[in-house]
């Protein structure tokens, strides 16, 4: 018996291994992902931004530098327009440029998954990582126990409450999430196969740089250079170090020396933009960040905690201190950056989930028990919870809650979709099934929580898909009120006229792009103007062009009551002397 296997806290038999059937990860990965994605009009903001780039960069040739119609989008990086264009150009004659700029997501989905199931699978056959060796044996096998804990990964990762709305929007958060995890499979790769992991890892850095500039690639550059820590295992593979330099600089300035000779407007402000983004911590962000980061990363946090306090003798074994460095530079992003959101967020879900599936073999058989029983209640009550609602919305009872969704939609009128609603049923009985299965079988396996917990996330944002998607599509999109405009526009402008915005935010812009191509230029020759105002505005008179503008169009979503847009013909501005 190695004295790693005296001294390690992970203790489990092979009961405890038994295989999880890969058609059911398979399917619920695919559900998970697949709901929600298409057949739904795009949201404001960050979901119709990237669509719009992608549009922009098909329609006009703007590939190099992403735009948003005459707007220069200087913020993130060009990756995910350049995979979104390229797939509205392949796809979108058959399926429609909305549903073909919404595939790069399952390209992001498939890396990411790929990556922290492999990733997981080499650190857990690692010597380092194996449970006590039993005495009369019947502890598992390095593979079993390695696919135990990939699995249980995955599962923990798909369980993330925070990421699942995010995942399916056409923005950078799924790629940033899928070049981190790239960068963490990249990172365990190089133990065995150091060439092959050198030059995944030199894509996925610049990656990261390309999809979210500076934001998104120093806390994963950051995390490799520290992953090569000389207690650490990586560094024996340190001579590789220079030729990930090397290749990550190169597919870096490939674009970057292009893109300073297109514009150097667009690359000031891109400057600008990721050093505004950093700033001194400030006590009410930070306030804000531990209010919103446990239920974000719910239930993988505790679980991480726990893994590094059991493992804390072997923190440079690559099976802890891969994920623990991508983790601590995730936090450190987290205080240096100004005002942090979701967008940073994400960069803790791989790690944790990866530290968490660790944490499982060290826990005793009362804890499991007790976390998959919390997924049990915790799941049943969300679903039904959705069923309440869709009741409410649709025939007023409960009262209460009927009349504030109803404050929410205001205009909105509900219509039952039989075939929806059969298919939400559908799942709820899977769900229930899933129930029994746990009551009657009393499974052994150390995944069973996990199961749990990312089976009823995925069964709950389903049944949201299904039965919500109308009211939510009629809250956040734009589609009606552009298509309004559009109409409004074809009555009124006169040949020779152009239409210029006047405080357009980016998300309403880029609705107006999506829907129907409508583009307004920064130009102050024309006398027509679509202004974004509030309500309040209007009604004190502090609007610009309260007076001596004709009104042509007064509108928006009903469901906002406080945004406003008008279509205005303005006087001509004077001509030069």
């Amino acid at each position: 018996m190695s004295p790693i296997s005296r001294t390690t806290p992970a203790r489990l038999t092979a009961t405890a291994t038994v295989k999880l059937p890969r058609l059911v990860l398979i399917v619920l990965a695919l559900a998970y992902i697949v709901a929600g994605l298409f057949m739904r009009d795009p949201w404001k903001t960050d979901d119709v931004v990237g669509l719009a780039t992608m549009l922009t960069a098909v329609r006009d040739g703007a590939w190099l530098l992403p735009q948003v119609g005459h707007l220069a989008h200087a913020e993130e990086g060009p990756l995910i327009t350049w995979v979104g264009a390229g797939a509205v150009r392949l796809f979108g004659p058959w399926i429609g440029d909305i549903s073909a700029g919404r595939l790069p997501n399952l390209l992001w989905f498939a890396i990411t998954t790929c990556s922290v199931w492999y990733g997981t699978y080499l650190l857990g056959r690692r010597a380092e990582a194996q449970p006590l060796a039993l005495p009369f044996g019947g502890e598992p096998t390095v593979r079993d126990y390695g696919r135990m804990l990939a699995d249980a990964a995955l599962l923990l990762f798909l369980a993330t409450v925070g990421i699942l709305q995010r995942v399916h929007e056409t923005s950078e958060i799924p790629a940033i999430i899928a070049g981190q995890a790239a960068v963490f499979y990249s990172l365990a790769r190089m133990l065995d196969r150091p060439v092959t992991g050198a030059l995944t890892l030199s894509v996925s850095l610049a990656a990261c740089f390309l999809t979210r500039g500076w934001v998104g690639g120093a806390p994963v550059m950051l995390a490799a250079l520290i992953s090569f820590y000389p207690r650490s295992a990586l560094w024996a593979q340190r001579r590789w170090l220079p030729l990930v330099v090397i290749v990550t600089t190169l597919l870096i300035v490939a674009w970057w020396i292009p893109a300073t000779h297109a514009s150097d407007y667009w690359i000031r402000n891109w400057k600008l933009w990721n050093l505004n983004n950093f700033d001194w911590p400030d006590a009410a962000d930070m306030l804000r960040t531990l209010r919103d980061l446990p239920w974000y990363l719910w239930p993988t946090w505790p679980l991480a905690l726990l893994a590094l306090w059991r493992w804390r003798a072997w923190c440079f074994s690559p099976h802890v201190w891969l994920p623990f460095c991508q983790m601590i530079c995730a936090i450190l992003l987290l205080i240096a950056i100004d005002e942090p959101s979701e967008s940073e967020f994400v960069m803790l879900a791989v790690p944790c989930a990866v530290l968490a599936a660790f944490s499982l073999p060290t826990l005793r058989r009362a804890v499991v028990n007790t976390l998959d029983w919390f997924a049990v209640m915790c799941f049943s009550l969300t679903a039904a919870t959705v069923w309440l609602g869709w009741v409410a919305l649709n025939f007023g009872i409960p009262s209460k809650i009927a009349h504030n969704i109803a404050r929410q939609t205001t205009g909105y009128v509900p219509e039952i979709s039989w075939p929806a609603t059969l298919l939400g049923l559908l799942v709820t009985a899977g769900w229930v099934a899933m129930l029994v299965w746990r009551l009657r079988v009393r499974p052994t396996a150390l995944w069973r929580g996990t199961v749990m917990s990312a089976a009823g996330l995925a069964s709950t944002w389903i049944l949201l898909v299904l039965l919500w998607q109308p009211p939510v599509d009629y809250a956040r999109s734009y589609r009606v009120a552009s298509h309004e405009l559009a109409g409004v526009i074809a009555q009124n402008v006169r040949p020779g006229e152009c239409v210029r915005g006047l405080g357009l935010g980016n998300g309403q812009r880029a609705s107006f792009l999506v829907f129907d191509n409508l583009n307004f230029p920064y130009d102050s020759r024309c006398t027509v103007v679509l202004q974004q105002t509030t309500r309040n505005s209007l009604k004190d008179g502090t609007a610009a062009y309260s007076d001596g503008a004709e009104v042509l169009w007064t509108g928006g979503r009903l469901a906002d009551r406080t945004e406003v847009f008008r279509l205005l013909r303005v006087p001509p501005l004077p001509g030069p002397r």
